[in-house]
C-alpha cells in the first residue's frame, strides 16, 4: 500500500496507461482526478457507510435537510446510496449506471463538485470504450482513507499529478501549481512577527487566497498557524478559483477537512463568471491575510470591459491605481489583493504574493505599471520583496519573487523596502521534477526567515526608503538641422512620398473634380520645375530654402498649404549638425523628434542641476521640454517607479588573468593529446 505522496501519484498515475488510445494525454486528467476525489470520498465514508444508511431510512421522507447525517458520517457530506467502491466491482455489466446512482446518493455539495469536472459525459466515454470497469477495479486497489493518508500527503500527491497532467497538455509558464516548500517559505514570512497576535486565547482569523487552485496555500498556512502558534485558532478560509478541475479538487479537499466549503467560489467554465478580476466573488470583504500566486503573463482582455468600468470608479473599486498593459494581469492582482486587506482602521492586514520579475521594471514613467507602483509606494504598503532561485517551480524555470505588502507596518519598517536576495539558497533535488530542479528545505527556509526577522543590511539584505525607487523622467529635446540639397536621391523621395504620387493631395480642398484634379498637376509641376532649378546650391537654412520656393511659386501665382511645404522640406532636407536651427512661426527652436531623449533624474535631485551637469556638457544646444510636467504633482518631468532588483546585488567578478586562462587552454590540450595516444590516434 503506497505510503507517501509520490508513491500514490505514481500508482495512480500507473491507472492512467489504460486509457491510451482511447483519450488522448491531455484528457487523462479528466478520468483520473474525478476517480481519484471519488475514491477519497468512497473511503472517508466507508467506516459509516452501514450507520448512514439506517439513519437515512429512518429520516427519508420525514425531514427536508438531511444534513444531520453529517453527524453521523463526521463529515460535511454524505452518500445514501447503497452503493461503494467495492459494491460497484461486484456487477461489472453495470458499473457505470449503479456509479451514477453512486454518485446522485451524495450530498448537494458533492454532486456540485462532480457536475464541475464534468464526469457525466467522462462517464459515457468510460462505459462505451469497457474501461470503466478496470478504472474502478485498479482505483479500489487504494485505500485513501484519511486515517491513512493524511490531508497533506494527499494534497501533494493532487499537485504532482496535476504537474504531469500539465507536462501531457503543455500548459503555458504562466499556468503553474505552487510547490510546498515555496508555500511553507511564504507562510512563514507572512506570519513572521505575527506570534503574539496568532498566539491569543480565542483569535480568529480569516484568510484568502483569489487565485486558489487546489486550495494548497490556504490550507498549509492554517496548519501552520494551528502547529506553531495556536492549535485552537480558529481560521476560516476563502477562495476564489477559475479552472473548473481545480476549483473541484480544492472543494472536495475542504470538505474532507472540515472546511466552509462555500467560501471557495468560482469554477464556472464560463471566464466571465469565474474571474476574479471581472467577478470578485468576495465582493466587500476584507481580510487578515492574503496569499496567492496569480498566472504570469497571462492576459485579461477577457476581463477588460469590466476592469475599465470599475477602473473609471477609481478608489471605490480595486483598480484605481491604474492599469497595465493587456498583455500581463499581474499588476491588476496585485492591486486586488492589496484591496482585500484589512485596512488599518479594521486593525489591517499583510499578503504574500508570487509574481514574475515583470512587476519590478515593466512600464515607462507615466505608464500604468509604474503609477501602480508608485501609488504602492507612496502609499507605503510594500514591506518586502523576496529573490527566489530560478527552477523552483515545476512547469516553468523563470525568476520568481514574492512580494509582501501590508496595511499595517511596524514603526521600525515605515517608509522602508526590504529587498532579500535568496536566489542562491536552495537545495538540489535528487531527480527534477519538470522543470523543478531545486528545492527550499527547512534550513533554507529557516535561513530566509532569519533575513527577514533580522531585517539587517547584509550581502542578501538591503534596505530602502521607498522613495529611492523613484526617479524623475524629463525630456530632452535638440533643435532641427537641416541641409536642403537637391540631389537625384532627394527628388526620388519627394515624388515617391504619398501625397506626390496622389492625384489630389488633400481632400479638404474646396475644389472638386477634374479642376481640383488639374490645379494640382500645374502646383506639382511647377515645384519639380522651381526645386529642378536650386540644383546645386546646398542650402544650410531651411527660412532661406522656404522663402525661395515661395517667392518662385508667388511669380507664378502659386501658393502651397502648410502641409505641402512641410513634406517638401523634409524630403528635400538631410539633418546636419552644421546647419542653421530651424526656428518655428514664433521665432522659437524646432525640436527634432528624432532626437528627443530621455534623462531620468535620481529624486531629490534638483532637474535643472541635473540637466547642467549630466547633459550640458555632451548637447550644448539641448534643452528641457518643461510642456511635459507630472500630472499629480505639477512639476516638470513624469514621475516613475522601479525596483531593479539584480542591479542592488550586482557583484562586480574581475575577468580571469590572461595567464590562468592559457594555462587551462594547455592542460586541456595536454590531456586531449593523452587520450588520443590512448586511442592509439
Amino acid at each position: 500500500m503506497p505510503t507517501n505522496y509520490r508513491e500514490i501519484s505514481n500508482t495512480i498515475w500507473n491507472i492512467a496507461g489504460h486509457l491510451h488510445g482511447t483519450f488522448k494525454p491531455q484528457q487523462y486528467q479528466d478520468v483520473i482526478l474525478p476517480l481519484t476525489v471519488l475514491k477519497r470520498l468512497d473511503d472517508a465514508l466507508e467506516p459509516t457507510k452501514l450507520k448512514t444508511l439506517e439513519r437515512f431510512n429512518e429520516l427519508d421522507g420525514k425531514v427536508a435537510n438531511l444534513s444531520i447525517l453529517y453527524r453521523t458520517t463526521g463529515f460535511n457530506f454524505y452518500n445514501t446510496s447503497p452503493y461503494t467502491f467495492r459494491k460497484l466491482i461486484e456487477a461489472p455489466t453495470q458499473a457505470a449506471p449503479n456509479l451514477r446512482k453512486y454518485i446522485d446518493g451524495f450530498s448537494d455539495n458533492v454532486k456540485e463538485i462532480f457536475a464541475k469536472f464534468e464526469f457525466d459525459r467522462i462517464l459515457d466515454k468510460l462505459h462505451e470504450s469497457e474501461l470503466l470497469y478496470l478504472a474502478l477495479k485498479e482505483f479500489n486497489k487504494i485505500d485513501l482513507h484519511p486515517d491513512k493518508v493524511e490531508n497533506h500527503v494527499i494534497g501533494l500527491a493532487f499537485e504532482d499529478l496535476i504537474r504531469r497532467f500539465a507536462e501531457q497538455s503543455n500548459e503555458t509558464a504562466g499556468e503553474h501549481y505552487t510547490p510546498r516548500d515555496v508555500v511553507r517559505l511564504m507562510t512563514s514570512l507572512l506570519f513572521a512577527g505575527e506570534e503574539k497576535e496568532l498566539g491569543k486565547q480565542g483569535v480568529i482569523k480569516e484568510i484568502y487566497d483569489p487565485a486558489c487552485g487546489t486550495g494548497g496555500m490556504l490550507t498549509v498556512s492554517k496548519d501552520y498557524i494551528q502547529t506553531h502558534f495556536n492549535k485552537n485558532a480558529k481560521i476560516f478560509l476563502y477562495g476564489q478559483e477559475l479552472n473548473a478541475t481545480t476549483y473541484a479538487i480544492c472543494k472536495a479537499d475542504m470538505l474532507i477537512k472540515g472546511e466552509d466549503i462555500d467560501s471557495i467560489k468560482g469554477g464556472d467554465k464560463e471566464h466571465s463568471k469565474a474571474s476574479t478580476l471581472s467577478n470578485d466573488q468576495h465582493h466587500g470583504q476584507h481580510f487578515d491575510y492574503v496569499l496567492s500566486n496569480p498566472p504570469f503573463g497571462v492576459s485579461w482582455e477577457k476581463d477588460k470591459t469590466t476592469v475599465d468600468n470599475e477602473a473609471e470608479r477609481g478608489f471605490t473599486g480595486r483598480f484605481g491605481a491604474g492599469l497595465p498593459r493587456i498583455s500581463d494581469a499581474q499588476f491588476l492582482f496585485m492591486q486586488h489583493v492589496i484591496a482585500k486587506l484589512k485596512t488599518k482602521e479594521e486593525g489591517g492586514g499583510d499578503a504574500a504574493v508570487v509574481f514574475n520579475g515583470s512587476p519590478l521594471f515593466t512600464g515607462d514613467a507615466g505608464s500604468g505599471e509604474s503609477e501602480i507602483r508608485r501609488w504602492i509606494l507612496e502609499k507605503d504598503l510594500l514591506d518586502t520583496i523576496v529573490a527566489l532561485p530560478e527552477k523552483l517551480f515545476f512547469n516553468t524555470g523563470i525568476s520568481t519573487y514574492i512580494w509582501i505588502f501590508s496595511t499595517k507596518k511596524s514603526a521600525d519598517r515605515k517608509d522602508k523596502v526590504t529587498l532579500i536576495d535568496a536566489r542562491n539558497i536552495h537545495t538540489q533535488l535528487r531527480k527534477n521534477l519538470g522543470e523543478k530542479r531545486y528545492e527550499i528545505s527547512d534550513d533554507n527556509a529557516k535561513e530566509v526567515l532569519a533575513f527577514y526577522s533580522n531585517n539587517k543590511d547584509s550581502d542578501n539584505v538591503k534596505i530602502f526608503n521607498t522613495t529611492d525607487f523613484a526617479y524623475r523622467q524629463i525630456t530632452i529635446q535638440r533643435p532641427l538641422r537641416l541641409k536642403l540639397n537637391v540631389t537625384d536621391e532627394a527628388m526620388a523621395r519627394l515624388k515617391e512620398h504619398k501625397e506626390f504620387l496622389n492625384d489630389v493631395p488633400s481632400k479638404k480642398s474646396g475644389v472638386k473634380g477634374e479642376e481640383e484634379n488639374k490645379a494640382w498637376q500645374e502646383l506639382r509641376a511647377a515645384i519639380y520645375e522651381i526645386l529642378e532649378s536650386m540644383r546645386g546650391k546646398v542650402l544650410t537654412s531651411r527660412a532661406k530654402f522656404i522663402e525661395k520656393l515661395e517667392n518662385e511659386l508667388e511669380k507664378r501665382d502659386l501658393k502651397l498649404t502648410k502641409k505641402t511645404f512641410k513634406t517638401t522640406w523634409q524630403q528635400i532636407g538631410i539633418r546636419d549638425e552644421e546647419a542653421d536651427i530651424c526656428l518655428d512661426e514664433d521665432g522659437n527652436k524646432e525640436a527634432d523628434n528624432d532626437l528627443k531623449d530621455f534623462e531620468r533624474v535620481p529624486w531629490g535631485v534638483d532637474v535643472k542641476e541635473y540637466f547642467k551637469k549630466e547633459v550640458l556638457p555632451y548637447a550644448p544646444d539641448a534643452w528641457i521640454d518643461e510642456s511635459v510636467c507630472d500630472e499629480k504633482d505639477g512639476n516638470v518631468g513624469v514621475v516613475g517607479y522601479e525596483i531593479p532588483f539584480t542591479r542592488f546585488f550586482y557583484k562586480y567578478e574581475e575577468p580571469r588573468k590572461v595567464e590562468e586562462i592559457e594555462s587551462d587552454i594547455k592542460a586541456t590540450e595536454n590531456e586531449m593529446q593523452k587520450l588520443l595516444k590512448e586511442l592509439g590516434i
